[in-house]
């Protein structure tokens, strides 16, 4: 079997809405008058853990991909500052909903963690590797 991106889109949602229904307390509290939002708490914190998932540091990019590419699953996106308004209302919810999401994966309990291994430039100035306590160990 293939797993597409809407099936992790939909099996996502799926877990994240059924604990925030379970855990209603979780939630931040909305104000008694006033519109009601066109997309839940459940969609937006499944559009922001795909975010992350996806890479996008940028939240209009993110949001511009996720129009072209995932309108017929999140047909009411916000715009950029009401998604960043909400996201910020929904930090607290979003800690523990990744904490409950490790707990149903193996990873929370591995003893092997993968790391990135992207090399990152350092010490390239002359001055910074004459200074350094490593100098003359790589050479």
């Amino acid at each position: 079997m293939h797993a597409t991106l809407d099936d992790l889109v939909l099996a996502l949602y799926v877990m994240i809405d059924d604990l925030l229904r379970a855990y209603p307390e979780r939630l931040p509290p909305r104000p008694k008058v006033g519109f009601a939002p066109k997309i839940s708490d459940a969609e937006l914190v499944t559009l922001a853990v795909m975010q992350a998932l996806a890479g996008y540091t940028s939240e209009r990019r993110w949001l511009r991909h996720a129009r072209q590419h995932l309108s017929a699953m999140f047909p009411d996106l916000p715009l950029q500052p009401g998604y960043n308004k909400r996201l910020r209302k929904l930090a607290p919810t979003m800690r523990w909903l990744i904490s409950m999401l490790a707990i149903d994966t193996a990873i929370a309990n591995d003893d092997v963690w993968v790391v990135d291994s992207t090399p990152v430039e350092c010490a390239r100035s002359r001055e910074t590797v004459k200074r350094s306590d490593l100098a003359g160990w790589a050479e």
